[in-house]
């Protein structure tokens, strides 16, 4: 028999969240994860997706991954550093580091695993680290593993950045000094303000650390926020996922030599757990072909993008700050907002409820992820399901 203080903490706590409308139920698709997805036996118009570019799907990038799989496995067998670095691990890693505009590019099997082994690989307990009140989850996490000390910051307020930096450096308590900031903030859409940035960073000589997760691939006609802005030779580390706009799986920091060479030597994840698939890489490499041989993923996904937008927008809905992609639909109320999530579910749309605490509470909202493989039909029979709901839930 199990622990009888367990199950009571279980029950007590997952009846809490099922009451206040913070439990997520998960859903099972059965097939592939494109703009159109099956649950049930039904068919939806899917907005809630990160594959941006259409790329999960996309018959080049399967070719490639069947390709890798015959020639290398299905697994590479060991950890990077013993000799589960295979050529074409070698070679995304190359790829990554020129589309990015950096020297070299360590590749991760996961975002997640990038900021958790990065950021502690760099910053310890006598260190300091000032961070954006927004930030990722997973930036969240990776600076409390390095033990250093964690100075909020305002939500792209430069003024107070350069206050808390001030103070840090003042005080005498802390060895290095980061900044870290996400490149495209996942639940708003808005944009890092890089230029200024790297002027606060210049004049406090703060290490500088993007999280571009949901900018790779988008911003910066596909190769990131940080070149969007000219900066690929200042930001000190550039950090992305392989799983969005990439559409395949894993992440990566691009930046100098030096800082790739440290890293595969104290990142732990890298250090810890068996490489990513050959046949990842492979896909991974694919992707980042069709994004420098053209743009058209690219235009036709901000196209979709600023379509949602402004129609939502015209029919009286709050969709906030985005200046991506990245279309929020906020609702308040976090119940509101999964009742609004399940009737659109019922319409034939899928687009998950966001509560608390992946948004602060009060701000419940539907995020809506066009991608360029989404057609204007698709958009349009999504559109309606918005008006029909948001009208019946006295949203609009």
């Amino acid at each position: 028999m199990g622990s009888r203080v367990l199950e009571e903490f279980l029950r007590e706590n997952l009846a809490e969240l099922k009451s206040k409308g913070l439990y997520n139920e998960i859903n099972i698709l059965e097939g592939a994860n494109g703009p159109v997805i099956e649950i049930g036996g039904k068919e939806f118009i899917n907005l809630s997706s990160n594959n941006y570019l259409g790329l999960a799907t996309d018959k080049r990038l399967k070719e490639r991954a069947v390709e890798a799989t015959n020639l290398y496995g299905v697994g590479a067998g060991a950890v990077r550093t013993i000799n589960g670095t295979l050529q074409v691990h070698d070679e995304l890693e190359k790829r990554i580091a020129r589309f990015k505009g950096t020297e070299a590019a360590i590749a991760f099997q996961s975002g997640f695993n990038c900021n958790m082994g990065a950021i502690s690989a760099i910053m310890t307990k006598d260190d300091a680290i000032l961070s954006d009140e927004l930030n990722h989850a997973s930036i969240i996490d990776g600076c409390r593993l390095s033990g250093a000390k964690i100075i909020r910051v305002r939500h792209q307020d430069m003024d107070d950045l350069r206050a808390k930096a001030k103070e840090a450096i003042e005080s005498g308590l802390y060895g290095k000094l980061m900044y870290i900031s996400d490149g495209v903030f996942s639940m708003d859409g808005d944009v890092a303000d890089i230029n200024g940035i790297v002027e606060a960073c210049r004049e406090y000589d703060l290490i500088s650390y993007i999280d571009d997760a949901h900018g790779s691939g988008v911003m910066g006609k596909g190769a990131g926020t940080v070149k969007h802005f000219g900066h690929s030779k200042d930001i000190d580390l550039q950090m992305g996922t392989l799983s969005k706009a990439i559409g395949v799986v894993g992440g990566y920091v691009a930046g100098t030599k030096d800082l790739i060479d440290w890293l595969k030597v104290r990142a732990r994840p890298f250090l810890f757990s068996t490489s990513m698939t050959p046949a990842s890489a492979a896909a991974c490499i694919e992707a980042i072909d069709i994004m420098e041989g053209s743009t058209e993923l690219h235009d036709r996904l901000w196209e979709n993008g600023l379509y949602l937008k402004k129609r939502l927008k015209e029919m009286g809905f709050n969709i906030g700050n985005s200046q991506t992609p990245i279309t929020p639909v906020i609702i308040g109320d976090e119940v509101m907002a999964q009742r609004f999530s399940k009737r659109l579910f019922e319409e034939g749309v899928y687009a998950k409820a966001i509560t608390f605490p992946t948004v602060p509470m009060g701000t419940g909202r539907i995020r809506n992820m066009p991608t360029a493989a989404h057609t204007t039909e698709m958009l349009d029979m999504a559109l309606s399901a918005y008006e029909k709901v948001g009208r019946e839930l006295g949203v609009i």
